[in-house]
């Protein structure tokens, strides 16, 4: 073999031009795929994450195997694996008499970093294409947004425009509006009824016990007997056929809503298949449009659900990349307490915390509403550091990867970067929540009090938030309002209230 082509465990796109090569074009080419330390250690991740890439990657391998292309796997426990990608690859080199090194794009910073050194190192040419997944340029983005971040909303239609989504005759938006956000805002009150998640029960069990015995450490429940999530492209695509037939009726309505009687409502539950690149963002847009042109789903309901792949999941790659590395750095709002230890246990009386915490450690899944209103929220308002909550979001789920994560957290859910993501902080008290969910029925702590014996800890620390970072944030029209119900109480009850607050800040381990 004279070429190498490194494959890394989030880019299982079978579909990726590498593929189409055959006969003498690909005879002198060796794929490889490794399982490393330094990817399982860099942060605390969830056992589900750790376990599911590992066979996703195995099963692509043997894909790629039975297409007839020559595969080298390093499994995590091999003898001779150093468990560090140039280290594995300078022994590759030498072994197979690799001339050059062939790669896609890596999605993140660090990843990408490492490897652009890899051709000094290694003293061979090192070759970089693109993953061909997503649908902004890294490179155009990089440099269009390297000054100034445009708001997701104009984002997004320029994406709209470039592919024809949803656009009529005269290229305006079909239903006469760009976006429908308005309109799905909705709380689940127990109708319609939550459809079941595709089922998936594969036994990972042997995969585990070599990850156990390696001595990765982990966090939450491997469900490795019946693992949950898809890691074939033929399970992947099940899954979004699946959603699209019966959770996509109903997304858009209650894309917001929470409740204790599912981890999921009507989410499709596909970014973990998305971010390994088991699914292409197009293929998922486009099953969501045949749904609609066939009237089994609303307009509101298609484009909302378009908007998070072709909108929000492409904006914050781009944030990523136009930003990166300074932009792991960001804290804006000076914020430095540790996360509160039940982060990592869901052990706390608040009980849309302990519902939120306790789903994600069980199932290694979260949606978007839990994860900015209500985890995310409470960090926002108790003031910890970017860096333990970036380090949180990255290890708890399944889909995180830092390009979509950081952007996310760091970002919209923390404000740490004053407004790059988000145009003001999201930070909302009990009222937001028990809105939004049933987790606040029968919760030890009372959702309407801001202070005194059972209050809500949310609503202190939501006044408290605010008053803190008044001179920052008083003036952002979004959250005029707050200031001005703020400064139409009474003296005693602010008082009481940020007294109350200071309390719970005391003893945030124990609330």
């Amino acid at each position: 073999m004279s070429r190498l082509r490194l494959i890394l465990g989030d880019q299982l796109n079978i579909n990726h031009s590498w593929f189409r090569e055959r006969g003498a074009d690909a005879a002198d080419i060796i794929y490889v795929l490794m399982e490393i330390r330094s990817e399982t250690d860099y942060v605390v991740h969830h056992a589900q994450k750790v376990l599911g890439i590992f066979a996703a990657m195995r099963g692509f391998a043997n894909a790629l195997r039975a297409a007839g292309f020559h595969v080298h796997y390093i499994r995590l426990g091999d003898a001779d694996n150093q468990h560090h990608f140039i280290n594995n690859l300078r022994e590759l080199v030498n072994r197979f008499g690799i001339s050059a090194i062939e790669r896609q794009q890596a999605d993140e910073y660090r990843v990408e970093s490492l490897l652009l050194g890899a051709s000094s190192e290694l003293g061979i040419p090192v070759s970089c294409v693109d993953s061909e997944h997503f649908l902004a340029d890294r490179e155009k983005i990089a440099k269009k947004y390297a000054d100034k971040i445009p708001r997701m909303e104009f984002f997004y239609r320029e994406l709209r425009k470039q592919y024809r989504i949803l656009l009529d005759e005269n290229n305006q938006p079909i239903g006469g509006q760009w976006n429908f956000d308005q309109e799905n805002r909705n709380r689940w009150k127990g109708d319609p009824a939550i459809p079941e998640w595709y089922a998936l029960s594969a036994d990972l069990t042997d995969i585990w016990q070599e990850i156990q015995s390696c001595g990765v450490h982990t966090m939450g429940d491997a469900q490795a007997a019946n693992f949950p999530w898809p890691i074939t492209r033929a399970q992947a695509k099940a899954w979004l056929k699946h959603f699209v037939e019966n959770g996509l009726p109903n997304f858009g309505e209650f894309q917001d809503a929470m409740t204790t009687q599912s981890p999921r409502l009507f989410h499709a539950g596909i970014s973990f298949a998305l971010n390994i690149k088991l699914l292409h963002p197009l293929e998922v847009i486009h099953a969501a449009l045949a749904e609609y042109e066939a009237g089994r789903v609303s307009i509101s309901t298609v484009e909302g659900f378009v908007r998070q792949i072709l909108g929000w999941r492409e904006f914050v790659r781009a944030v990523y990349w136009a930003r990166m590395p300074h932009y792991a750095e960001l804290n804006e709002l000076q914020h430095h307490r540790r996360l509160p230890r039940w982060y990592w246990d869901a052990d706390t009386k608040m009980n849309c915390l302990h519902h939120a915490i306790s789903q994600s450690l069980d199932g290694a899944y979260a949606h978007h509403i839990q994860r900015l209103m209500v985890t995310g929220n409470f960090a926002l308002l108790a003031g910890c550091a970017p860096d333990e909550v970036d380090a949180w979001y990255l290890g708890i789920y399944i889909d995180a990867f830092e390009w979509v994560e950081m952007p996310n957290t760091r970002g919209m859910s923390q404000y740490a970067d004053g407004g790059l993501v988000g145009s003001k902080p999201y930070a909302g008290s009990a009222s937001y929540i028990n809105k939004m969910s049933d987790y606040c029925k029968g919760c030890h702590y009372n959702h309407k009090r801001r202070h005194g014996e059972g209050a809500c800890p949310f609503n202190s620390l939501y006044w408290h938030f605010h008053v803190r970072h008044a001179q920052r944030l008083a003036r952002n029209p979004r959250i005029g309002m707050t200031y001005k119900l703020w400064g139409k109480m009474s003296e005693q009850e602010q008082t009481l209230t940020l007294t109350q607050a200071e309390i719970y800040l005391k003893k945030l381990d124990n609330l």
